[in-house]
């Protein structure tokens, strides 16, 4: 008896190791934990969050205040509109100016799930333009990010869309950061992001 009580314990305090790991950046609330950069609105409305340009209609980020290296994360994004933006990881923010990477959030034929150095080299990796399909513009799209040393995997609705390593993104320090992009028209909805730490 006492053998099954300690591994039942055991058990309980590896699920609760694991389940530690696991955060939610966006509370459902309000903007806490995160840093709005630039003149583009962030709200929260209905439990989403909303992002959209305002009369600048420049680039806009909301960026986390804690740096995560290697980790997992979840969210989910419906765009209206023009619907360009993105998912920085390990990245910084100097005014509106970016130092990262996005893994690319944009309307249909427009690359969602590549890879994109911002003030660098431009486009890393681009997805196959068939598994642009996989988007479902005006919808709920569920995003999946690994970032694990110099790798980087992009899923999109379960579909792998890119798998990249580089060794520049392996040296990289910084936060997550969702994005507006510049020119206006943009409004993108975001909910159910969870990120783990790996």
């Amino acid at each position: 008896m006492k053998k099954i009580g300690f591994i039942l314990l055991t058990l309980f305090i590896v699920q609760g190791a694991y389940a530690q790991k696991k955060q939610k950046l966006f509370n459902g609330k309000d903007l806490t934990g995160w840093v709005v950069y630039g003149t583009e609105k962030w709200y929260v409305e209905d439990g989403l969050l909303v992002s959209e340009s305002g009369p600048d209609e420049g680039y806009g980020y909301l960026g986390t205040e804690e740096e995560f290296d290697d980790f997992e994360i979840e969210l989910e994004f419906k765009q209206e509109a023009n619907g360009n933006s993105g998912v920085f990881i390990r990245s910084t923010v100097d005014g509106t100016k970016v130092s990262g990477w996005q893994v690319e959030v944009a309307p249909p034929g427009s690359d969602t799930g590549g890879i994109y150095e911002s003030y660098g080299r431009g486009w890393l990796i681009k997805p196959d333009p068939e598994k642009d399909k996989a988007l479902k513009f005006g919808d709920w799209n569920k995003m999946r990010i690994v970032v694990k040393g110099d790798n980087v995997t992009s899923y999109l609705n379960g579909v792998e869309m890119v798998n990249f390593s580089d060794e520049k993104i392996g040296q990289g320090k910084g936060g997550v950061l969702l994005q507006i992009h510049d020119g206006g028209g943009i409004k993108v909805y975001w909910k159910n992001i969870v990120l783990k730490k790996l």
